[in-house]
């Protein structure tokens, strides 16, 4: 309903000649006498005979039988069905009613008249039945809909064959067609000795590279466990087919448990490292990505510094993750992967715990690996698990590593690599790590580097970025890869 600025009722907009025909004005209603004009006849009213005769349905004096029609067993009056209605379903009347009954009986109808003609405004269509053709097409438009929501879920959940996640993975065959006894004996790569392992793809990047996983029953630390690899699509380059890679073991930080979050691809870890190859700044390296611990740790919500770690170390009476990380994953590689023989070709990475675990292993093993990027890492072991365990403590701290590193004659040298944010979580973290440079940095095989990151947090998604801007660099330089 539309109304003027006044309040007054105003009428829809319609284009001329689709107005519904307007209601007779007040007092000229359908069954009441029209003014007679002067000098001509008066009109009979609405529903009544033109000249002389009786209203329809009545007699003389409006109340009497109507003539010449029977009033019972014959036909029903006029408007009438046999059901008592009109042709418009209102009730109509059974007998000779009083005047302002028929009077209402007669205006319902004329409504109903005007409702039937009634055309739609301009630019309007009534609403029409839905063609059968148009069903089908709604109907097969939300079926298609639904599948393609189905097979995301699919595909989210890894489910096949929206995915090709969970198929098997080959990394190429062994040494391009090469084996271990074939090779040189000056050979500085290592053709994979036992590929045997069952991967399965977990991701695939861009460039058709698969982060791919398999369950590692390792043999020296008892610790059975995932381990997620990933190799740059270099290694099948035939051009590198006799060629061994450059191995870097990546850990996480938290709980480092159920997964190790490099696997991820968000993280762009494995984009990075194409990419700075790409540039010159990294080699191409494999990555190996174990679990870090054995287990989840217990972690309070409100205390994000509680929970339980194993500081990458065999501690008396847990298992042993530091025989886990150092043997059995290097293992697996050499295993599966053409890899270098030497030192020259190991290193590793992590950020948080894992980036204490990295820095610890190159230390405490200087003739296994030689480099290590260390990412907001704490310095000392601090798990509450070595309660009761200070000796063995003792020889898992990168400072007392280190002073026992410089101080042996002929130690290897070694290539440590800090970054550090400059809003870390803990406000410790960056002078621990400088206090660190500044007593054993670079005095004998120990040479470090840092990277303070300007406005830098703890956190993963700061620290692959910055990896480009120095840290790989740093290592890079040193190692060997890839290498005949």
């Amino acid at each position: 309903m539309s109304y003027s600025p006044d309040g007054q009722y105003q009428p829809p907009y319609r284009p001329e000649g689709q107005n519904p025909p307007p209601r007779p004005p007040y007092g000229q209603q359908q069954g009441r006498p029209q003014p007679t004009p002067q000098g001509g006849r008066q009109q009979p009213p609405y529903g009544r005979p033109p000249q002389g005769g009786q209203p329809y349905g009545g007699g003389p004096g409006y109340g009497g039988p109507q003539q010449g029609r029977p009033q019972q067993g014959g036909r029903p009056p006029y408007g009438q069905d046999q059901y008592g209605q009109d042709q418009y379903g209102y009730d109509a009347p059974t007998q000779v009613q009083p005047r302002f009954e028929q009077q209402q009986y007669e205006q319902q109808r004329y409504e109903q008249q005007q409702y039937d003609q009634y055309e739609p405004p301009y630019g309007e269509e009534p609403p029409r039945r839905k063609s059968r053709a148009k069903k089908w097409i709604i109907a097969g438009v939300s079926v298609l809909a639904l599948a393609g929501i189905g097979a995301g879920v699919m595909a989210y959940f890894d489910i096949p064959p929206f995915t090709d996640k969970g198929e098997a993975v080959s990394f190429g065959k062994p040494g391009g067609g090469q084996t271990a006894g074939k090779q040189a004996p000056n050979s500085k790569a290592l053709m994979p000795t036992n590929p045997t392992a069952q991967f399965k793809n977990a991701s695939t990047l861009p460039d058709g590279t698969h982060v791919a996983v398999t369950e590692l029953d390792g043999k020296k630390s008892g610790f059975k466990g995932k381990v997620w690899v990933w190799a740059p699509k270099e290694y099948n380059d035939p051009k590198f087919a006799k060629s061994g890679f450059p191995v870097m073991i990546a850990l996480p930080g938290g709980a480092g448990y159920p997964i190790n979050y490099w696997m991820g691809t968000d993280l762009k870890l494995q984009a990075s490292i194409s990419k700075w190859y790409s540039e010159g700044k990294s080699k191409p390296f494999l990555l190996a990505m174990p679990v870090l611990n054995p287990e989840n740790h217990d972690q309070d919500p409100k205390d994000p510094q509680s929970g339980t770690y194993w500081d990458g170390s065999d501690i008396p009476g847990q298992p042993k993750m530091d025989t886990w990380l150092t043997e059995d994953v290097p293992g697996l590689m050499k295993e599966n992967f053409r890899t270098v023989k030497s030192r020259d070709g190991w290193a590793f990475m992590g950020s948080s715990t894992g980036g204490f675990a990295s820095l610890k292993a190159v230390l405490k093993y200087p003739d296994k690996f030689k480099a290590a990027i260390a990412s907001g890492p704490d310095i000392v072991p601090d798990s509450p698990l070595w309660k009761g365990h200070d000796k063995e403590k003792n020889e898992n701290n990168p400072n007392l590593l280190s002073k026992a590193l410089i101080e042996k004659k002929g130690a290897p040298d070694v290539y440590l690599a800090f970054q550090v944010g400059d809003s870390e979580s803990n406000k410790d973290t960056l002078p621990n790590v400088q206090k660190y440079i500044a007593t054993y940095g670079n005095k004998g095989p120990i040479h470090t580097s840092l990277r303070v990151i300007p406005g830098g947090k703890h956190n993963a998604a700061t620290y692959v970025p910055n990896m480009g801007e120095g840290p790989i660099e740093f290592i890079s330089k040193v190692m060997e890869g890839p290498v005949e």
